[in-house]
């Protein structure tokens, strides 16, 4: 049985699903999640072929390229996805090079169960939501991230991104089908970077198509900036492109410059939207707002997520939708170009675990005594990391920080690219709001893979050759901006907030963390307020609050889907 639930895009009248087509005596039914940048190029090659179309949806070109080609027909998608193809005798599910799109499964005595979502999963009478120590050592020593093909509940499976499965009645066959190529990049500094302003000025212009309003998101930062600007300069006066960015309330109060957010969004969204002549939309999230979504975005999200930087982005996408069913988002250039601190900064880039995690021993403390000796956090997080290290496809002869240098540049599109990607999916859907990533667009990456990091960090700059790409294109205020990633709350009230959840948690003599925290570890980091918590234990924004909120949120998690722990 094959189900769906649509958001139409292009062709919301011709596009519904499950579809089914017949060609020569084959026959497929498809359902479908994504969307094709290439559509045009794809149906002709098979209009040649004799295939005639009765829709102008990609969902309709897109099954009628597996008909004519079979698993081969993903090379020669552009585009992000997540589908399935029943023919009768075989099942076929395939997911995008980067993973925008997710795809989970399960296999089980009698077929198969699959969906986008695990909730999909878990609503199934043979499904229960357990976790074995596997699991829950997954969840304690590397959530808000989550191990490449692993589902975290039991017996759960992710297809990986640029994977695609087969099951019939032999079995369950599962194949890579992309991966980056290492190779001697040979362009000069003036044509490496005219080529990516080339590449990325189309990629947003295909990804612009749609028969619903596009906008686009905007914090005035180098990312955002360029996706506007390229956008705007395609409208018209008549018909603006509108832009949105989102505030916390009394921020202009509370905010705090650091080494992760140096400075204010507002001054540089101005400067753009004077520029390009763009419809802005500033939106304000109270704090109020901000802790009611906690629970929502565990929701969409079906495991523990990234706390309040999860819960604004919903509410966020839930704004943004009230005008806009598409909006084009900056994720994935500071993988692909190198902006985060651990790709220059030696002691970040030699450590032998993942970069953006500065915290086992904090979440290892947190464990009772009991538990600590049954789940081996800094073990099982080292075993992925060597995992993922012994994948990535070094150029011949490469050593020394070369050679680390690619290897953080995989991890990071392996892991933390796909968590971010993640986080977007599920808020942004959540709110029926359908987002598209230029930078994830798999021509760009496979350029952009073999650029030597001298030349990434040009004029010692960070991500100073895509900067170089935009020049001309954007002010030279917004040009030489530093790295500020997505804002956060810096108000007090919300930290008292969740520590009220927390301690509403403690009190709470069922709740299902207590079987692994340890209490008194709790009572304590709360009632400090988890002041001591003051760097990053995940990514660049989350601190004392975002912890606090965190195990609220795993908490909630488990009560949601009466997880056991086995």
């Amino acid at each position: 049985m094959l189900g769906h639930t649509r958001l139409a895009v292009i062709d919301p009248s011709g596009g519904s699903q499950p579809m089914t087509r017949t060609h020569e005596n084959r026959t497929g039914t498809i359902v479908y999640n994504g969307e094709l940048y290439n559509t045009d190029e794809v149906r002709k090659a098979l209009t040649q072929l004799g295939r005639t179309f009765t829709t102008h949806s990609d969902t309709e070109v897109l099954l009628h390229a597996y008909l004519a080609w079979g698993a081969a027909c993903l090379e020669r998608l552009n585009g992000i996805f997540a589908f399935a193809v029943w023919d009768g005798e075989r099942l076929f599910i395939a997911r995008d090079r980067l993973g925008v799109k997710p795809l989970f499964y399960k296999r089980t005595s009698s077929g198969m169960i699959f969906g986008s979502e695990i909730k999909a999963i878990l609503a199934h009478a043979d499904v229960e939501a357990s976790l074995t120590e596997t699991g829950l050592t997954e969840v304690m020593s590397l959530s808000p991230s989550r191990t490449p093909g692993f589902g975290v509940f039991d017996g759960l499976e992710e297809l990986r991104p640029a994977h695609y499965l087969s099951f019939d009645r032999n079995g369950c066959d599962v194949k890579r089908y992309w991966q980056v190529k290492s190779e001697v990049h040979q362009a000069n500094a003036e044509e490496t970077a005219g080529a990516i302003h080339d590449l990325l000025k189309d990629t947003v212009e295909r990804q612009l198509v749609s028969d619903v309003p596009v906008a686009s998101f905007l914090s005035g930062g180098l990312d955002s900036s360029a996706l506007t600007a390229f956008a705007a300069n395609t409208q018209t006066a008549e018909a603006p492109l509108h832009t949105f960015s989102i505030d916390y309330e009394d921020n202009d109060l509370h905010f705090k410059s650091n080494a992760f957010q140096p400075d204010d969004d507002q001054s540089y969204i101005e400067k753009m939207t004077d520029a390009f002549g763009t419809v802005h939309h500033r939106k304000i999230i109270t704090i109020d707002r901000l802790k009611d979504h906690l629970k929502d975005a565990v929701i969409a999200r079906d495991l523990p997520g990234m706390a309040d930087v999860d819960s604004s982005l919903l509410w966020f996408s839930k704004e943004i939708k009230k005008q806009a069913t598409v909006a084009l988002s900056g994720e994935c250039a500071d993988e692909i170009f190198g902006g985060y601190p651990w790709f220059y900064k030696k002691e970040l880039l030699s450590r032998p675990l993942f970069p953006w995690m500065s915290s086992l021993e904090l979440r290892k403390g947190l464990l009772n005594e009991k538990w600590k000796k049954k789940l081996p956090l800094e073990e099982y997080a080292k075993a992925q990391y060597d995992k993922t290290i012994a994948e990535t496809p070094h150029l011949d002869g490469e050593t020394g920080e070369n050679r680390q240098r690619r290897e953080m540049f995989y991890l990071n599109m392996i892991w933390f690219m796909t968590t971010l990607l993640d986080r977007k999916d599920r808020m942004s859907m959540a709110a029926s709001l359908k987002y598209r990533v230029p930078f994830a667009d798999h021509r760009l990456v496979e350029y952009v893979w073999n650029i030597p990091w001298e030349m990434k960090r040009y004029q010692d700059r960070e991500k100073g050759l895509l900067r170089k790409a935009l020049e001309g294109v954007l002010p030279n205020d917004v040009l030489y901006r530093k790295k500020s990633p997505y804002p956060k709350t810096h108000h007090p009230k919300y930290t008292e907030m969740v520590a009220t959840l927390c301690e509403q948690m403690l009190e709470d003599g069922d709740a299902p963390v207590h079987e692994f925290l340890d209490r008194t570890v709790l009572t304590e980091l709360v009632r400090t307020r988890a002041k001591k918590v003051d760097t990053p234990f995940f990514g660049q924004l989350m601190t004392g609050p975002q912890l606090l909120a965190y195990i609220w949120q795993m908490n909630e998690w488990m009560k949601l889907h009466n997880v056991k722990i086995k």
